[in-house]
Order: structure tokens, then C-alpha cells, then sequence
């Protein structure tokens, strides 16, 4: 990622402190070559660093291009800090898709985790304008993704999205998560890969993980955004990494990855991407 990318990623933070935080990353994560566990070096060497071309891809990302132009409005709600309706007002599509939609970079990264373990039911818990929906709907046709977004109006406007691009396996929940998560953990019992990208508070956080645990198997990936995001956020990656059911980490920097299975030894790992 390129410096100027990570500038506008942090607009609303202490930039300067966090590009340098992520250099320090960038410089002391390990590549392939430092991994030594089998598991995560396949991760590694077949999901991570992998890229792939795939037609409905493209679809999403022609979509992106006309949203990042659109000036259309979206009443904002207060559900939570770190995410695009924290705060009251409005703003505009193009702003939500860059300051909340998943990059092509990150979104790639769901959909060949998705592929490589060949998932079929995925949770995500905030939609925003559904371009990570897209993705990880399109790695698995044959599957189904529950998506929840708060907002109303971006509720709508992702749906909208989904019928432009022509997925139909995306199921959308409009409300805050702790009306309907419980709800949704009780009917479907499990799920092979969760997308955390909504509240982006410590408390909230370490909640969802906590009652998501109930819907795992021992192949689920639980996929976390903006674990650098704030002290809180660094808390609760520290916390869910020393979990007892978590097995292996990934830090990413700006995505956290865990592993729970059985077989493998308790480690964590800082992987350069």
C-alpha cells in the first residue's frame, strides 16, 4: 500500500502517528520465507499472496468506479464509532465508498479466502455500500451471505447495488447488531467465515466475537477490520487473540485474521501483505 493511500485511510486519526505505525509493520512482518508453519504458509503462498481475474469481479469493481463519482446523500445514523454512519447528517456515496468500502486489495482477500476453503454460508456484520457483500457472495454462488447494516438508507442503497451487479445470494438485515445477531446465530447454528466491519469500540467487539463463538466450527475464519484503528480496537485484537478457542492469527494491520482449529498449535502472526 502506498503511503498516500494510508494518508486518506486515516483521515480522521492521528495519521502521521499510524503511517508510521504501519511502516513499522511493513518493515518487521514476516514473508513467506519466515513462516514456518506449514498451514500458514500454504495461507501465505495460495490465499494471500495470490491474484486471480474473475469477470463478476470486474462488474463490482466498474460499480465502485460509478459510486466513487456519485453525489447523491445518505442520512447518516449514530450506531458507532469507526463506522460510515457515526454521526449525524448526511453524506455523500462517493464519500462512503472511500472512507468505508473495502478496497479491491482487502475484498480480493475475503473472496480467495472464501475460494480456498471452499466456504459456502458467510456473516457479515456491516454492509455499508456492499461491495465486501459482493465479493464474498460472488466466491461462493452456490452459498449464501447475511449481511446487517443499521443505516436504513445505506441498507437500501447496497441492495440497489446487488441488483445491479446481478447477486441474487445476499440476504440483507436492516438494524443495529444487538437487535437481530442473536437471532441470526440461533437460526443459521454456523457459519464458515464472519466479516467483522461494523462498531469499531473495544466493548462492541469483543461482544460480537464472544456470541459469534457459538456458531463455529473448527474450520470458521473470523476476519476483523481496522485492528489498528484506535486503542480500543488494538485491545480487542489482543484480547480475541489470546482467546483460548483461537488457535492462529494473522495480523494483517488493517485486517485481522483467526484460525480455530484443533490440530494446530497456539500461534500469532505478523504477515507482511
Amino acid at each position: 500500500m502506498r503511503p498516500e493511500t494510508i494518508f486518506l485511510y486515516f483521515s480522521n486519526m492521528n495519521r502521521f502517528i499510524l503511517i508510521r505505525e504501519y511502516l513499522s509493520y511493513y518493515l518487521s512482518a514476516k514473508t513467506k520465507h519466515g513462516i514456518h508453519s506449514p498451514f500458514v504458509f500454504e495461507f501465505v503462498t495460495k490465499v494471500l499472496n495470490k491474484r486471480f481475474k474473475d469477470g463478476q469481479t470486474k462488474k463490482i469493481e466498474k460499480l465502485r468506479k460509478e459510486l466513487s463519482a456519485s453525489s447523491r446523500m445518505i442520512k447518516k445514523c449514530d450506531f458507532g464509532v469507526g463506522s460510515e454512519s457515526g454521526s449525524s447528517g448526511s453524506q455523500s456515496v462517493k464519500d462512503i465508498i472511500k472512507n468505508s468500502a473495502k478496497s479491491k486489495k482487502y475484498a480480493g482477500l475475503l473472496c480467495r479466502i472464501i475460494r480456498h476453503f471452499n466456504f459456502k454460508k458467510a456473516l457479515e456484520l456491516g454492509t455499508s455500500a456492499g461491495i465486501s457483500s459482493m465479493y464474498m457472495a460472488t466466491a461462493m454462488p452456490m452459498g449464501k451471505v447475511i449481511t446487517i447494516e443499521g443505516n436504513p438508507e445505506i441498507a437500501k442503497l447496497s441492495v440497489e447495488n446487488f441488483d445491479k451487479v446481478g447477486i441474487t445470494n445476499i440476504t440483507q438485515v436492516t438494524s443495529n447488531f444487538d437487535e437481530v445477531l442473536d437471532g441470526i446465530l440461533a437460526k443459521e447454528k454456523l457459519f464458515d467465515i464472519i466479516f467483522f466491519d461494523g462498531n469499531h469500540r473495544e466493548e462492541a467487539t469483543i461482544r460480537y466475537f464472544n456470541q459469534c463463538l457459538s456458531c463455529i466450527h473448527n474450520e470458521t475464519v473470523f476476519v476483523f477490520d481496522d485492528i489498528n484503528w484506535s486503542d480500543g480496537m488494538k485491545q480487542a485484537w489482543l484480547k480475541i487473540k489470546q482467546h483460548p478457542s483461537v488457535k492462529v492469527s494473522i495480523d494483517l494491520f488493517f485486517l485481522g485474521i483467526v484460525f480455530f482449529r484443533r490440530e494446530l498449535s497456539k500461534e500469532d502472526f505478523v504477515v507482511r501483505f
